[in-house]
């Protein structure tokens, strides 16, 4: 048994905790701030209940096999409701014709029939590609996404070979070209572009490997668990609990401590303060940083024992920032099913904003918009909506904070306001704006602040090709034995799912397993499953 102190109690560090603990560790997860969750945030207040982060349940594979691991079932843990329509897609109000909103039903048969009305005989392109997508996935998550990559042997086994012609053209394409291809309708395109912001990119750079995203709405389905992220959250925390692992909040780790030996530089443990700056010590064999990458390589090692210094990020390429704005709402808004896409015309003029030479924040911009209370009561007072709003923006810093009730930056309460008036506009609810009731922003320097992002983007470095898979900042250190990483910003990526999946690999890590899928679940867990 090894002792382990954990930076950081964000999806990524709580998992990474219960399964280390359940392998027999022992196991403390220090967190700066006085809430586990990390960006998968909440906010209370006045009888409403904020999601402020992940909203989109996909994957659900990987939630499946990670409470698996953890000796339970994602059905013993989570209620899971899937929404029916999926989400729906509004478009710019007298821009073309026909601007009536595209509301994206579940199930494929229905999403076929979608797309052929919209873009008559395109029903074999879109089974095609969906199938394509499915196979992608699949081949993902076998051989690239649980991956340490730590032996080149995993890369070469027969089904990978075989496949590597149309890998290559996946990973040498970008996305919205590959769509663009097959598909003429604007809307369409869009529709198959959009997951690739989930993954902190712009469709156009993209590979289109990342059209498996769309095996996974259009396809499976979305689904919402009952009491929002909040609810993963907090059972993925008491599963690291019921483990053994201990949660230490207001804990802020100062350094990573290590010293040399023969074999070269060993972790020894950490230096954190108290919110009554008290210093301390924890000792520890292995240290798992699930804190920003960027911050965990520059702030809390020295130059010396980086293995990504400043240098290295300066050639990277973030993902977007983010404006969130949580409103809650006097009256029902039977306009917005649970999730809706707000998507401008231009659609180029939008990402180069974000992601060009000069970024400014899109004017208009594509937005999504979250209606928790569609599906779940508990999430805004009788007769009142919750609504969340992602606004994409530049991950700049500068573009300041948000606050309670108008009180933040002006740039971040602007950006705020324009995408009040969009949905009100484009979504045909004219007194949107005089309904509002509680209305808190975040920006930017809130994910700096309260994450320590880097440039205070909102998910981490960008999916482009030269930052997937194993060209990504990858899971252990290469200048500190037994100091490995997980979360967004290492492999494999972003979102919740990769954030469990990065547990999983610290976990082969640290027992030298070199496999390069899902690890089998153990029969302990199976017994527990089976007998629960």
């Amino acid at each position: 048994m090894s002792r382990v102190v954990v930076i950081g109690a964000g999806i990524a560090g709580l998992a990474t905790a219960g399964l280390l603990a359940r392998d027999g560790h022992d196991v403390v997860v220090l967190e700066k701030n006085d809430r586990v969750g990390g960006r998968a945030g909440t906010i209370e207040r006045d009888g409403f209940r904020f999601d402020s982060g992940p909203s989109w349940y996909l994957m659900p594979e990987v939630f499946d096999h990670f409470f698996e691991m953890m000796g339970t079932t994602t059905a013993e843990q989570l209620e899971l409701i899937r929404l029916d329509p999926g989400y729906r897609v509004f478009r710019t109000p007298g821009a073309t014709d026909d601007t009536t909103p595209v509301t994206v039903p579940a199930g494929r048969d229905a999403v076929t029939a979608l797309f052929e009305e919209l873009e008559p005989g395109s029903s074999p392109a879109l089974d095609s590609y969906l199938d394509s997508a499915r196979d992608a996935g699949v081949m993902a998550q076998k051989y690239f996404l649980y991956n340490p990559f730590t032996r080149l042997r995993t890369l070469t086994a027969p089904e990978v070979v075989r496949a590597l012609p149309r890998l290559f053209t996946l990973l040498g394409t970008r996305l919205q070209s590959f769509a663009a291809r097959r598909f003429r309708h604007p809307v369409v395109r869009q529709i198959l572009g959009y997951p690739a912001v989930f993954l902190g990119t712009d469709p156009r750079t993209a590979p289109a490997m990342y059209h498996l995203m769309s095996a996974l709405d259009l396809d499976q389905g979305v689904s919402y668990p009952q009491g929002g992220f909040w609810r993963v959250v907090e059972r993925i925390e008491a599963l690291a609990i019921g483990a053994g692992a201990r949660i230490v909040t207001g804990a802020d780790v100062t350094g990573i401590q290590t010293r040399d030996t023969p074999e070269g530089t060993v972790v020894t443990g950490v230096g954190w303060v108290d919110g009554a700056g008290t210093t301390f010590r924890e000792t520890a064999d292995i240290v798992v940083s699930a804190a920003d990458l960027h911050h965990t390589e520059t702030a809390l090692l020295p130059v010396s024992l980086q293995s990504y210094p400043e240098p290295w990020w300066a050639r990277r390429t973030s993902g977007p920032g983010g404006v969130l704005v949580m409103l809650g709402v006097r009256g029902a808004l039977p306009e917005l099913p649970h999730h809706s896409l707000f998507f401008t015309e231009d659609w180029d003029a939008n990402f180069d904003a974000i992601f060009g030479r000069t970024p400014e924040i899109p004017s208009p911009a594509s937005t999504y918009v979250c209606r928790p209370s569609a599906t779940d009561p508990d999430v805004a007072p009788a007769g009142h909506e919750n609504l969340f709003v992602l606004v994409p923006v530049p991950a700049d810093v500068d573009l300041g904070h948000g606050g309670t009730d108008g009180a933040g930056s002006a740039d971040v309460e602007r950006a705020a306001d324009a995408a009040i008036d969009q949905i009100s506009d484009w979504a045909g609810i004219p007194d949107l704006r005089e309904r509002i009731v509680v209305r808190e922003t975040k920006g930017p320097a809130d994910f700096r602040d309260d994450y320590r992002s880097w440039r205070g983007g909102m998910l981490g470095p960008a999916h482009i090709l030269s930052q997937s898979a194993m060209f990504r900042a990858q899971n252990a250190s290469r200048r500190v034995q037994n100091l490995f990483y997980a979360g967004a910003t290492t492999a494999p990526g972003v979102g919740v799912p990769m954030c469990l999946i990065s547990a999983e690999i610290v976990l082969k890590r640290i027992r030298g397993d070199h496999s390069p899928g899902p690890l089998p679940v153990p029969d302990h867990a199976r017994l527990s499953t089976e007998h629960s």
